[in-house]
């Protein structure tokens, strides 16, 4: 009765855990952790989803037991919002389902789909629902490089994908991509994915897209959907979410879309282990997706904001970090005085030394490791203070060093 669970002992230890862990015991000592480390959005869900919710809620027929798949009406906002945004047409009956955010319906679709020892090629750094919901699942995993110093290069991506399903016994079943990227925050334009869709049909693999982010983006034209490609729907689903979109993450609301014979499958296995979201939930998060869109440029703009003021300071303190150009999250090299201590370190380093808590890069993949991911979640006031405490701790450089390097300390 001593030996590990089996899908337990298949997951490697949370890397994670020890940010976390310090990151309380330093709260609790009195420090004040000014936090990037969780992507937890920060702001007011906007006052009208709120009061759908509140004037829904009242109803008592709607504390019954709701849908799995989405009630009729979210399904039908979800496919409007598919058709002005996208220019996709998608059946509310059989092509979406609603999801108790995109986290859950990728996790569900890989119980779905995945049978013992199935290849999945997944991104790597990757958020790590990506990689681990097939693992539990009991599929095998090979990860593809998302990065080249730093940034995506499609035509190297797709040479890794190339060389993957040569070399990989039995055929992968499922590949994994995620665009605008968490952790990454890089973009995939329409012909990498008419490329990518071709490769897919080619080798008969189902394509899984992550677009969770598809509407935090600063600088350029909307991300697009992979749905946008002519055929894509003959191998492909998407995942989104209202988590970012409209301040919505406790909500847990979020949808898969796209074939129809996938959307069947995390239809069935939902059947069996949930009753959908609670209902009103449900109904503001229509009243959401068919509502006015200032509240979305809203958010954007406040992230938008967060980031000018978080590259401008930082840099100005000695930590460069890149402009992302979408998602509500930075991806920095770790400053090259400190790169030889690996990104965990560097983390803990910056959490007892400087009070900011970012992730580790290493925690997102192997090929994460020399950089960590900082979330935009915290006020402009806040990062300012931030950059004020990380410049102090570069001023002292070789003492940080001497203190916090694994590499000296193991001699």
């Amino acid at each position: 009765m001593t030996e590990e669970f089996y899908r337990i002992k298949r997951l490697p230890p949370y890397v994670f855990a020890e940010v976390n862990r310090l990151k309380a015991k330093f709260r609790s000592e009195g420090m004040d952790i000014i936090d990037f480390g969780m992507g937890n959005p920060d702001m007011d869900t906007p006052s009208h989803i709120v009061e759908k919710l509140v004037e829904t809620v009242r109803k008592p027929r709607t504390h019954r037991y709701s849908s799995s798949k989405g009630i009729p009406g979210l399904r039908k906002a979800q496919a409007g919002y598919y058709a002005r945004r996208f220019g996709v047409k998608l059946d509310p009956e059989t092509e979406i389902i609603a999801t108790l955010g995109s986290k859950e319906g990728l996790a569900n679709l890989a119980m779905a789909i995945t049978a013992p020892g199935d290849v999945m090629l997944v991104p790597n750094p990757s958020y790590p629902i990506h990689p681990y919901g097939f693992m539990i699942a009991g599929g095998t995993l090979r990860h593809i490089q998302t990065l080249k110093d730093g940034k995506f290069d499609p035509e190297a991506y797709m040479q890794s994908l190339d060389r993957a399903v040569t070399h990989s016994v039995p055929k992968p079943v499922a590949l994994v991509v995620s665009f605008p990227s968490n952790p990454t925050s890089q973009l995939a334009d329409l012909d990498f994915y008419a490329e990518l869709v071709r490769f897919a049909k080619k080798h008969h693999i189902w394509v899984l897209s992550d677009l969770a982010y598809s509407e935090i983006y600063f600088d350029g034209n909307p991300p697009p959907s992979v749905l946008q490609i002519d055929g894509a729907k003959d191998c492909s689903v998407e995942f989104t979410s209202l988590s970012k979109t409209f301040a919505m993450p406790g909500w847990r609301m979020g949808f898969a879309v796209g074939n129809e014979r996938l959307i069947g499958a995390l239809t069935r296995i939902k059947s069996y282990l949930d009753y959908g979201a609670f209902t009103p939930v449900q109904v503001a998060a229509a009243t959401a997706l068919n509502g006015p869109e200032d509240c979305i440029d809203e958010i954007r703009q406040i992230y938008k904001s967060r980031r000018d003021v978080l590259v401008e300071t930082f840099g100005r303190a000695g930590f460069v970090v890149p402009p992302p150009p979408a998602t509500m999250f930075a991806w920095a090299p770790i400053p090259p005085a400190f790169a030889s201590m690996g990104s965990m370190a560097f983390s803990k380093m910056l959490l007892e030394e400087a009070e900011v808590a970012v992730s580790p890069g290493v925690g997102f993949g192997e090929y994460g490791e020399g950089y960590v991911r900082l979330g935009l979640v915290e006020n402009e006031h806040r990062i300012r203070q931030a950059a004020r405490n990380i410049k102090r701790l570069m001023s002292d450089t070789q003492n940080m060093l001497s203190k916090h390097n694994p590499a000296n300390q193991n001699g």
